[in-house]
């Protein structure tokens, strides 16, 4: 295996070395002979087993020679020859009820190829082969909405049994958006130029364009950002970071960077050795956050991001913002103005001390709320070094009988907390409680313990009153912490 020599540098730095990249060096082969686009690489766990594996629909050097390869690491696990050229590959499941293994489905030429296992299972000729019955009804529904040019990119969102947007970037510069129920685009938003790359980060879809600039629009068509790009954009994909829940945009460029967006803020910059012409951004092997490269002249790269990377946006520019240099629209003086900025000269001392009084007497209410409150034990948290408490309730249920969660947690580091009693207070003869008092128990530092009950209602004049928690020590009449829960009003007595 190769060494890696790409190098990573983040926005206003001009280079950087592997100790302070966000991205680890774990493959890089100039020779994997792989030829292909990001849409032709998946990620998926063929076998079940928790190892994820990279499917490749190669193109074949100069077009010739296509392939599916399935590659383990940075070893080629399978290889199959096709008869014409991929178009995309996705790996889905078939049947929810057996072993939860995902196929794999490649498009090449009129076919659309099913494997199993790595073995080839179903052929679909989309011209020859009839259609399901259940998906002949599905395609009479899609196939009423027509679109004025040939889509290349296609975007979707949401479930296509309850609502869902597809979004068409067609060859006639457009991008289309259409609803589930309509026949005919609903919005359609122009672009100056041909697009490279459609890709949806949330609510935005960002496009690519052969201007060398990336436009962020949202669904309806109006256009959020726009930021330009130093080189040719070759390829775009998704960086989706679960653990973090980040979403960007990953951009390959003719000039050798991979570059990282989260809506026009630059993240990262990553630069190869040879311009990158395929993304794919996942869980692969066993490693979550891992991407797949594939370069011009047929090289593999692979990087693993580091489990303590955070992206931070920057602008990319060293010094000052644009926005300090901007002239500002100052207002004209008017009259009452000037008439304000003379009181102010003259009584400034008077003003001030006004102020001074009025917050003097802010900050000492609020102290004496505070006191009050330890006090009384009013406050959800313990204010005791000893038993660091946080207590909070949810109520569920429309009644007559309610469901009520005491979330109840040791903040201490170290320390647990043994011996405490909960004790609730309420109108018995508007609420009924199994047990309005027991004992809590061990509480470990840290974790969260719910300890539920029921509430019953039995009044029936669509009346409520509150009920008070109160947690104890054992021997002590003081209460630790206490809180007031407001009842809701009991719906299925009122429907009674």
């Amino acid at each position: 295996m190769a060494a890696a020599s790409s190098s990573d540098s983040d926005s206003g730095l001009t280079e950087s070395n592997e100790a302070n990249s966000k991205w680890l060096d774990a493959h890089y082969d100039p020779m994997a002979n792989i030829h292909t686009f990001s849409a032709c690489l998946a990620l998926a766990d063929l076998h079940g087993d928790g190892e994820y594996k990279l499917v490749v629909g190669d193109l074949g050097p100069g077009g010739k020679q296509p392939r599916l390869k399935v590659l383990k690491g940075p070893t080629v696990l399978t290889e199959n020859p096709l008869p014409a050229l991929p178009a995309a590959a996705a790996a889905f499941l078939m049947e929810q009820h057996e072993t939860r293994t995902p196929a794999l489905a490649l498009a090449s030429g009129p076919c659309v190829y099913i494997y199993k296992n790595l073995r080839p299972y179903f052929k679909f000729s989309l011209p020859l082969l009839p259609l399901n019955p259940l998906e002949q009804d599905l395609w009479n529904q899609v196939k009423e909405m027509s679109l004025p040019s040939v889509p290349v990119f296609l975007e979707v969102s949401g479930q296509f049994d309850v609502e869902f947007r597809l979004a068409a970037a067609c060859r006639n510069g457009n991008i289309y958006i259409l609803r589930r129920d309509s026949k005919r685009p609903k919005y359609c938003i122009e672009l100056s130029s041909q697009p490279v790359g459609l890709v949806r980060v949330h609510k935005v879809l960002v496009v690519g364009s052969t201007q060398d600039s990336l436009h962020g629009f949202t669904h309806k068509g109006k256009k959020l950002w726009t930021v330009q790009m130093p080189a040719t954009i070759l390829t775009m994909n998704l960086l989706e970071q679960r653990s973090r829940g980040l979403q960007a945009v990953m951009a390959g460029l003719a000039n050798g960077e991979v570059r990282i967006y989260r809506d026009k803020a630059l993240l990262n910059i990553i630069r190869t050795p040879d311009a990158v012409t395929s993304l794919c951004f996942g869980r692969y092997g066993r490693e979550d956050n891992t991407l797949v490269m594939t370069t011009q002249g047929g090289g593999l790269i692979i990087k693993i991001l580091k489990r303590t990377a955070v992206f931070v946006e920057s602008t990319g520019e060293v010094g000052p913002p644009l926005a300090q240099a901007t002239k500002l629209s100052v207002p004209r003086k008017t009259r009452l103005y000037v008439d304000q900025t003379l009181r102010e000269r003259e009584a400034g001392t008077a003003m001030h001390r006004s102020f001074q009084t009025d917050l003097y007497l802010l900050r000492l209410r609020a102290a004496r709320a505070y006191v009050q409150a330890l006090e009384s034990s009013l406050s959800p948290m313990s204010a005791t070094a000893r038993e660091p408490l946080k207590l909070h309730a949810v109520v569920q249920g429309l009644g007559p009988t309610f469901k009520l969660t005491l979330h109840l947690q040791n903040t201490s580091t170290v320390r647990p907390v043994l011996g405490l009693l909960i004790c609730f207070l309420y109108n018995e003869a508007l609420y009924a409680l199994p047990r309005a008092f027991f004992k809590v128990p061990l509480l470990v530092p840290g974790l969260n313990y719910p300890l539920e009950t029921f509430v019953e209602c039995l009044s029936n004049k669509g009346i409520s009153d509150i009920i008070k928690v109160l947690v104890l020590r054992e021997g002590h009449s003081a209460p630790l912490l206490s809180a007031y829960i407001n009842m809701p009003v009991s719906e299925g007595l009122e429907a009674a």
